[in-house]
């Protein structure tokens, strides 16, 4: 299988996987808070990724300077989520979803840049697709008429996100070119959970969910689960595929999160984001040949 081939394929697979897991936190995260939500999510994800181990197996062997940057790369990814959240509670969601889509500029420049990875013209215009559909289905137009003297309120936050997002994944692709991207994932998590807990300590947030919202903790397992599979596909994609291919179809998780409120929320999608679910679509195929 060719590298073309597995980016793509790893790219769907992180599609298809964050966009479940935003789906059902979009449903849960509000009833207990975007901290706790993220971190007990985590928690349930590194178990999923351990019970991986026995099929995949795992490398312990890791050398002091790749052991600093998997610390650095959790605290980046646990920062980006962080500020990620924090401008949904802040912000209008049109404007926050579709500027999150810079996270992937900025970590296409950094691979480019640093990693010197490069698009055929016909991929860098496959790739333009995608990020053109994956704006046009995140944005509610209707939002930016009714909001328009705030739009900038959470711009700050995303801004923020994509920049700790970008540096996480061009270092999560050196991490799983050395290790391998299971124990990525694995230790990258457990990074991720130690800099939460160090974080709530400072900031005197708990992370105990009350009791009346222990029913949620099945839906936060599920989120959990399916958000590390995202992160393992990813991986998965660095280690064998490219950043700059696998990153910007990953990035349109947007569409499965919006057609799976249509099938079981029964909303309606405007003629807007259907327009970016068909490019979107194109650019993904595109990008493949």
């Amino acid at each position: 299988m060719n590298k073309t081939l597995i980016s793509v394929l790893a790219g769907l697979g992180a599609m298809f996987g964050w966009g479940t897991s935003d789906f059902f936190a979009n449903l849960s995260s509000d009833k207990v808070g975007h901290l706790k939500a993220f971190f007990w999510s985590q928690l349930a994800g590194i178990i999923f990724t351990v019970f991986l181990i026995p099929f995949f197996g795992i490398s312990t062997q890791v050398s002091l300077f790749l052991g600093i940057i998997i610390f650095l790369s959790s605290i980046a990814y646990a920062a980006g989520y962080l500020f990620f959240y924090k401008a949904f509670e802040v912000g209008n969601v049109s404007v926050v979803s579709a500027a999150i889509n810079l996270e992937v500029v900025i970590g296409m420049l950094i691979a480019v840049i640093f990693s010197g990875q490069s698009l055929t013209l016909f991929q860098l215009f496959s790739v333009f697709l995608v990020l053109s559909g994956a704006f046009l289905v995140s944005v509610n137009f209707n939002d930016f008429k009714k909001n328009e003297f705030k739009l900038l309120a959470g711009v700050k936050e995303v801004l923020f996100a994509s920049v700790f997002f970008g540096v996480f994944w061009n270092l999560s692709e050196y991490i799983s070119e050395i290790i391998g991207w299971l124990p990525t994932s694995l230790y990258v998590k457990f990074g991720a959970i130690i800099s939460l807990l160090f974080f709530s300590f400072f900031a005197k947030k708990k992370l105990k969910i009350e009791k009346a919202n222990k029913k949620i903790l099945l839906v936060i397992a599920l989120i959990g689960i399916l958000e590390a599979a995202a992160v393992a596909s990813m991986n998965y994609g660095l280690e064998f595929g490219d950043l700059v291919l696998v990153y910007p179809i990953s990035s349109a998780l947007s569409i499965v999160t919006i057609l799976m409120a249509v099938v079981f929320l029964k909303e309606k999608i405007t003629k807007i984001q259907s327009l970016g679910i068909i490019i979107t679509i194109v650019g993904i195929i595109l990008t493949s040949i």
